[in-house]
């Protein structure tokens, strides 16, 4: 503590609005909040804290996939401790991703739900294991898993110590499990915090920022309401319903054959392009049979050049496919296939967009945890109503750029499926 007390001020270094966060012994804490809500930045700062004013404590920073890790959790806790002050203090190592604090030999362990076993057996050589972060927890798509991890952070810790799991995310759909698990009024959980953040709790947002976040309440409210305000993403007037975010064996399902040897599930690739909107590529197998998508890639990318689009085809050998693409901006279509590509242009027609929509409603969609965007839009793509708020036959044209592609990839599916 009197390494930290020397060198920084810290009610000046985390700023407004986190002192209970900040201060809570609470065994479980639910943070959700909106972009730019500093939620992240201060469970970061608290975990390197933590660390060095608990001897024999050590930390675990968990994600859905431990490959993200890289430019999130393990950044934001090495600017932490620079923020802090103290990185010479602290080594961080790459391969495993890990940060030690150099005085004591306590660490901090960065661990992905796609690897469970690695959760499930954490073991640490000086002292024991009691903070635990579950950074963008919205991507954990089963209670289950979750139940694992809190069990393998049970057990005695000595007197001075506490154990606890933090849990930071944005609200993106209101169906998600942990919505019935920490936010029903009628049933509070015991010994949790529960908070709701948003941009305002940032004194740090400059003055684009908070233009950022106005101009969306006035564009876009929908999207205001979980990104600005950290509120949960809404339940009615949802165009699809029959549709989760799940793991899934992707070379099982390309593999999968009938009776008759035939496969089951064709890929196809749906594309929309944009600039200050987002450029988009939606990858999926598809069985008309079965009724089933498995949405397994997704590009979304603002101000993505020509060439940028090339080089991203091109390094997932996507290039060799058909891609269906908007009719509407027939120059980049033209100039993609001068590279190598094969994109042809979507059938847009009166009606074509209400019977997309239908298609794909008798469809049970799977969205692989990496495709947050892809959740985001099918969490928020609704249908657009009147003034006196009647409910239109069109949707609401917001967070719908990979819906669209979504429906461009899958326009021919019960005609031409196995078609190439």
């Amino acid at each position: 503590m009197s390494v930290l007390e020397e060198r920084v001020n810290l009610p000046q270094i985390i700023g407004k609005g986190y002192a209970t966060f900040w201060n809570s012994k609470n065994g479980t804490e639910v943070v959700k909040g909106g972009r730019s809500s500093k939620k992240s930045t201060t469970a970061a700062l608290r975990m390197i804290y933590r660390i060095m004013y608990y001897p024999l404590s050590n930390g675990l920073v968990i994600r859905r996939f431990y490959n993200t890790h890289k430019d999130s959790t393990f950044a934001q806790l090495k600017w932490a401790t620079h923020r802090l002050k103290v990185s010479h203090l602290w080594k961080f190592s790459n391969s495993p991703y890990e940060a030690t604090y150099i005085p004591t030999g306590q660490k901090i362990l960065f661990r992905g739900f796609d690897k469970p076993d690695s959760i499930t057996s954490i073991t640490v050589d000086v002292g024991v294991l009691c903070f635990c972060w579950v950074e963008e927890a919205f991507q954990l798509e089963s209670e289950e898993n979750y139940n694992k991890l809190e069990m393998s952070i049970r057990g005695e810790v000595p007197p001075h110590l506490f154990k606890q799991i933090t849990l930071t995310f944005n609200p993106w759909s209101a169906k998600w499990w942990g919505k019935k698990r920490w936010f029903n009024p009628e049933l509070p959980p015991e010994d949790t915090l529960v908070m709701t953040t948003n941009y305002l709790f940032n004194e740090w947002n400059d003055a684009k920022d908070i233009k950022k976040f106005e101009d969306m309440r006035i564009r876009n409210p929908r999207r205001y309401q979980v990104e600005g305000r950290g509120e949960w993403g809404i339940m009615d007037g949802l165009i699809y319903e029959n549709w989760e975010v799940k793991d899934f064996d992707l070379q099982k399902i390309a593999s999968d054959k009938d009776v008759k040897g035939n496969f089951k599930f064709r890929h196809r690739f749906g594309m929309d392009f944009g600039w200050n909107n987002p450029t988009t590529c939606i990858a999926c197998y598809i069985s008309p049979a079965k009724r089933e998508i498995y949405v397994f890639d997704e590009l979304y990318q603002s101000k993505f050049t020509n060439d940028q689009i090339v080089t991203w085809l091109k390094q997932r050998k996507y290039n060799q496919y058909v891609i269906k693409a908007d009719a509407e901006d027939p120059k980049t279509i033209d100039y993609l296939n001068s590279k190598g590509n094969r994109v042809i242009r979507c059938k847009k027609e009166p009606g074509s967009v209400l019977a997309g929509i239908r298609k794909l409603q008798d469809y049970k969609i799977y969205v692989h945890p990496k495709c947050t965007n892809t959740t985001i839009e099918l969490a928020s793509y609704a249908w657009d109503t009147t003034k006196q708020g009647t409910v239109k036959d069109t949707p609401l044209k917001q967070n719908d750029h990979l819906m669209d592609a979504l429906r461009y990839a899958t326009e021919d599916i019960d005609i031409s499926m196995w078609a190439f």
